[in-house]
């Protein structure tokens, strides 16, 4: 896992120079690209390199390349990590899931233990207890105080 989150530490620093934090106000308002709008901006893009004539002369077509090719190449990395980040929160869930069967399993153990009066089962369960309120207390929990 070390290994793994100095390759993490690795990515972040050599993609600081492209990425950038938006507030959630400018994430409202730009213009959003998606797989749709990506084809539009690669088809404009090679109209506008085969009928310069058709493009604005104050649009600099070596900035429109350049925000194209990072874009592009970004939207790629995107949908890579995307998919890692799938399979590792589906397996965080998976490993999660048999962790929490196995707790469960010797939390009823320990209670039932517990109920036979074995030697130290009792402070086992008392302590495990708390993380399984009763309806009771979870109902009470719920509603609030009245004065």
């Amino acid at each position: 896992m070390t290994q793994v989150y100095d390759q993490i530490e690795a990515v972040k620093t050599a993609l600081a120079p492209y990425t950038f934090a938006l507030t959630p106000q400018e994430r409202h308002a730009i213009l959003k690209m998606g797989d749709k709008s990506l084809a539009f901006v690669e088809k404009t893009r090679d109209y506008a390199h085969d009928n310069p004539a058709l493009v604005p002369s104050y649009l600099d077509i070596d900035d429109f390349d350049k925000g194209f090719s990072d874009a592009r190449d970004l939207w790629r990395l995107h949908t890579a990590i995307r998919q890692l980040e799938e399979a590792i929160s589906d397996t965080v869930m998976l490993a999660g899931s048999e962790a929490y069967h196995a707790a469960l399993v010797v939390y009823h153990n320990v209670q039932a233990a517990a109920k036979q009066d074995i030697p130290g089962a009792k402070a086992v369960y008392e302590n495990l207890k708390p993380h399984f309120p009763s309806g009771k207390k979870r109902n009470a929990a719920a509603e609030p105080e009245t004065p």
